[in-house]
């Protein structure tokens, strides 16, 4: 199998989104748009160290990869226990770390033998029936997943497995991908859609965890595309660059469940995808540098404001990518 380029995610994003019927991108607002998300931003992008496992070198590659194998969840995470003032993700990245800091790292070997009732210790879940549960249960399964994958061909090294990625952000992408949790491909129509979202966010943290050096050292960052999930698209929704068909935005306020796959779904994230690729050529043709990855990192930062948190549900998906 050839490995997967990111230019195929542009591409068939591009696509998708010429072609949609239950999203649109307002084009005439992009580059407006871009350039007030540009003077906006604060501080440059980091991981925050109250929340993640960093500065403890070869752990910390562990921690992230075991971390992005199960960075995902949101359309579960209404029915999560949230950390006091936190999000689903933060709750799942501190309670990673917490356990990290209080029992050491969890090495290759001991992840393929995690059960679900395992998963809801570590994540500060019961071990239930409902959607939590259930939650629970893919976590389980990622994390089996990653445990034997790591053993299998890297000889239970995590670091093996980010050295054979060569500097290179979209040869992480090929490898990670092959593990079934990582391989975020849809289709829409005849057409092959991958999105990749939770295997390009593993370079980008390694990237920030590392300062771009030594196991965070990639030398094309600027090919990984905006990470598809269901915060970004929100953030476009409300500041008027996306646009959804008035049944599918009744839909997604009355917090209905988007089926997985779905032509809406791949709408969403392709737009989302393509509007983030508009941004930046926007921005480069002012003479700026501007990566996907920037302005995801700004994006879902901005989605972290209470704001767009309560002025609107954003689109609830079961799956395991995102």
């Amino acid at each position: 199998m050839n490995p997967p380029s990111l230019d195929e995610i542009r591409i068939a994003c591009k696509a998708v989104a010429r072609s949609a019927t239950f999203v649109r991108i307002h084009e005439e607002r992009i580059a407006s748009y871009a350039d007030s998300l540009k003077k906006a931003h604060g501080a440059p992008p980091a991981l925050d160290p109250a929340c993640h496992y960093l500065g403890r070198g070869e752990d910390t590659v562990s921690y992230l990869l075991t971390l992005n194998a199960v960075n995902f969840g949101s359309g579960y995470f209404p029915h999560l226990r949230k950390r006091p003032g936190m999000s689903g993700y933060f709750t799942v990245a501190s309670s990673l770390n917490d356990h990290y800091r209080e029992h050491g790292p969890l090495a290759a070997e001991a992840l393929t033998r995690l059960r679900p009732e395992d998963c809801a210790s570590i994540f500060g879940q019961e071990a239930s029936r409902g959607p939590a549960g259930e939650l629970m249960s893919l976590f389980a399964r990622a994390l089996n997943d990653l445990g034997a994958f790591v053993l299998r061909d890297f000889d239970g090294r995590f670091v093996d497995l980010i050295e054979a990625a060569g500097d290179s952000a979209e040869r992480l992408v090929g490898i990670l991908s092959e593990m079934p949790f990582f391989n975020d491909v849809g289709h829409y129509g005849p057409l092959r859609v991958p999105f990749f979202k939770r295997a390009q966010i593993t370079a980008a943290d390694l990237s920030l965890a590392f300062g771009g050096d030594g196991w965070g050292r990639f030398g094309d960052l600027d090919r990984l595309t905006m990470f598809a999930d269901n915060l970004v698209p929100h953030v476009l929704r409300i500041d008027g660059i996306l646009a959804y068909d008035p049944e599918l935005a009744s839909r997604i306020d009355r917090e209905e469940l988007i089926p997985a796959h779905s032509p809406e779904e791949i709408e969403i994230r392709a737009c989302a995808v393509h509007a983030v690729e508009r941004m930046v050529q926007a921005l480069r043709d002012k003479g700026e540098n501007a990566t996907a990855m920037f302005l995801d990192y700004l994006l879902w930062n901005r989605g972290q404001d209470p704001y767009f948190k309560n002025i609107a549900p954003r689109h609830r998906t079961r799956t395991v990518f995102y």
